[in-house]
């Protein structure tokens, strides 16, 4: 089933999504100073393209410049993904198939707000970054 969903996914939300994620990486990987966003921005780019199946956890190991690069990222590209996500969301919900998709899509809202000091884990390995 999650690979069904993914696949409807990938064709009606996930390339765009993805798109997104890329180029708002591109623009971070321009300067030295915006890299860790950038690569952030990548790495929740996969995590769009196949979400079902995967869960994102806080790292235990972030720490208080995490913080501040969340802060930075929410105010120059967080709330315009957040945005991207409302957008799609909203064409999905309109018929039944896409109901689980247009929740999936509301569910990458916080990453796309604050995505330093996370991780993209297996859902059946959801704790693994807490070791249990």
């Amino acid at each position: 089933m999650k690979t069904l969903l993914n696949v409807i996914w990938l064709v009606f939300a996930g390339a765009w999504l993805a798109l997104g994620y890329v180029v708002a990486g591109i623009i971070c990987c321009v300067l030295v100073v915006t890299i860790p966003f950038g690569i952030a921005s990548f790495r929740i780019a996969s995590y769009v393209l196949w979400p079902f199946g995967r869960t994102i956890v806080d790292k235990p190991t972030a720490g208080a410049l995490s913080t501040i690069g969340n802060v930075i990222w929410f105010f120059v590209a967080g709330i315009w993904l957040a945005l991207g996500h409302v957008a799609t969301a909203i064409p999905l919900f309109v018929s039944i198939i896409g109901i689980p998709m247009g929740i999936a899509n509301l569910k990458l809202i916080p990453v796309s707000l604050v995505p330093l000091g996370k991780q993209i884990v297996p859902t059946d390995r959801a704790f693994a970054a807490y070791g249990r």
